[in-house]
């Protein structure tokens, strides 16, 4: 069976001081997937709340540009970019309210899908 989703703003949810809209795990039967993905849309003149995680993450840029900060460290990204961040470093996406800007649009793929439990047998 083949699961097709649509990124689509409209049925994104307030998350992480942006909206997000959750790509995987979707709703079918069977193991949990090893990975999450969601669509990321932060609007001209907005940043994304401070954010840190025990879990690898990749930015792929759809739409627009902006900023993203790494622990201490500032790039400039935009479409058709692609951004890696390591786990465990405090990263905060902006979209300057700059002339002619658009809603910053990307797809984050992160792994394992939820933060390792301290102590927990692997």
């Amino acid at each position: 069976m083949i699961t097709k989703l649509r990124i689509d703003q409209t049925v994104a949810r307030a998350e992480f001081g942006m909206r997000c809209q959750r790509l995987v795990p979707w709703s079918t039967a069977g193991d949990e997937p090893p990975l999450g993905a969601m669509a990321c849309f932060l609007e001209p003149g907005a940043s994304s709340a401070p954010d840190c995680h025990d879990q690898d993450e990749v930015m792929i840029v759809l739409s627009g540009d902006g900023t993203v900060e790494l622990a201490g460290e500032s790039t400039r990204i935009g479409t058709g970019e692609v951004v890696v961040l390591p786990r465990n470093r405090e990263h905060v996406v902006h979209n300057p309210a700059a002339p002619g800007a658009t809603t910053l649009t990307w797809v984050s793929v992160y792994w394992p899908l939820h933060e390792p439990t301290p102590g927990a047998a692997s």
